[in-house]
């Protein structure tokens, strides 16, 4: 009801009609119901849920209590810790619930990763690595992700936490954090190899796989995906090679030699400042074993830095065209898009669990909350929802008493 919103509703809903949220916030909690045996455990995740949602400057465990009026963060504390719940099950339904919305024929998966920036050596996977987010070698965990994009909406789908050597190296450094014995070293091509299979075996149709560099110089990821007949447009480095008129040559050595003439102007998407603008060269391959397929690089080039090139080796049926083969390309800043998103509406980086279980239950978590907004704006057309800034609390909460009674600090 308008006057008596759902006991976990998000509050703040004034670009929202409140009954139509109300509808589908229930479906949400109907959804996940069966991951958690305990009553207590499924509404303490529909109010973190609530939390993410909202528009508190930080979404960790204290200022998430604060927003929902709880006492104290122990309750989501340990919903993120000790509480008896699978994250990978309510990672499934997630699948279930973005296909059932959002899926149509031409839908791509975009593969990336994103650095999260940690203090300290104890939280799982965290090492000195290179971070997107930074641009440079930090102190970070790196997740790798898999987004689902099509006409309806894109939103993160899968992720798996890479796992640097330094860390399974020591089992008993992975033991502290939590880690199975059983998990051991995986590159970030094999982890996302492992979301894709699980994407497959749900039986989920992507039409194109797309990702950076990292992915697309993997061969056996590659590979793999020919092996599926699956489709992809995969950007690739200038050491990677390819098979071109009977002869391995690297990419770089290719994209020296490229031709001036018959070069198209092609829109890669929408960006912030308008259409991604590119000219766009197609190059044929050694052919694939598949019949009716073809293997080809695709050139990308700036329209004001002619010498800035970039490759992407494509597999896809011999009539594709170029248009469709740029939008796939341009379909990868989605996935971009979808995790500086998820951080900024739904706190996908503010979490301050150290467990290796604790980071797959936030993140999961995230994408639940990341995925009903993009529902919910494909179905109601409202690009704004959820408006950002809770009203703000006339007298002190539960939980501020709670910390001046223990001298902490908010923050």
């Amino acid at each position: 009801m308008i006057d008596e919103p759902s006991q976990h509703s998000p509050v703040g809903l004034d670009l929202l009609d409140v009954q139509v949220w109300n509808v589908y916030w229930a479906e949400i909690e109907r959804r996940i119901a069966p991951i958690f045996a305990r009553s207590d455990a499924l509404s303490r995740a529909m109010s973190y849920l609530a939390g993410l949602l909202s528009p508190a400057e930080r979404k960790n465990s204290w200022q998430l209590a604060e927003i929902s009026g709880a006492p104290n963060p122990y309750g989501f504390q340990h919903l993120l810790g000790r509480a008896d719940w699978n994250p990978d099950a309510l990672r499934d339904k997630l699948c279930t619930y973005v296909t059932d919305y959002l899926a149509e024929s031409n839908a791509v998966g975009v593969i990336d990763e994103t650095g999260f920036l940690k203090k300290g050596r104890y939280s799982a996977g965290v090492a000195r690595q290179y971070s997107g987010t930074a641009c440079r070698i930090e102190n970070c965990q790196i997740g790798v992700f898999l987004a689902y994009a099509t006409l309806h909406g894109h939103t993160l789908l899968d992720r798996e936490l890479y796992l640097p050597k330094e860390w399974t190296d020591d089992r008993e450094r992975c033991r502290r954090a939590g880690i199975p014995d059983e998990h051991a070293f995986a590159t970030k091509p094999v982890l996302a190899r492992q979301m894709l299979e699980r994407a497959f075996e749900a039986r989920m149709t992507l039409a194109w796989v797309t990702g950076d560099s990292v992915y697309g110089d993997d061969r056996a990821l590659r590979c793999w995906l020919e092996e599926r007949t699956q489709a992809y447009v995969l950007a690739v480095s200038g050491k990677e090679s390819v098979w071109i008129n009977q002869a391995q040559r690297q990419i770089k050595a290719i994209l020296a030699e490229l031709p001036s003439q018959g070069w198209e102007r092609l829109s890669a998407g929408a960006g912030s400042k308008g259409a991604r603008l590119y000219d766009w060269l197609r190059v044929e391959l050694s052919a694939p074993a598949q019949p009716g397929w073809k293997r080809s690089l695709l050139v990308r080039r700036s329209i004001s830095e002619p010498s800035e090139v970039t490759g992407y080796i494509v597999f896809a049926r011999a009539q594709t065209t170029l248009a469709e083969l740029v939008r796939v390309a341009g379909t990868r800043w989605m996935v971009e898009e979808s995790i500086q998103t998820a951080k900024g509406e739904v706190g996908l980086d503010h979490y301050e669990v150290r467990s290796f279980s604790g980071w797959y239950r936030h993140m999961t978590l995230a994408m639940w909350a990341s995925a009903f907004l993009s529902v919910i704006r494909d179905q109601t057309g409202d690009e704004g929802a959820p408006k950002k800034g809770l009203p703000k609390r006339p007298e002190p909460s539960s939980l501020a008493r709670f910390k001046a009674s223990r001298n902490l600090v908010s923050g």
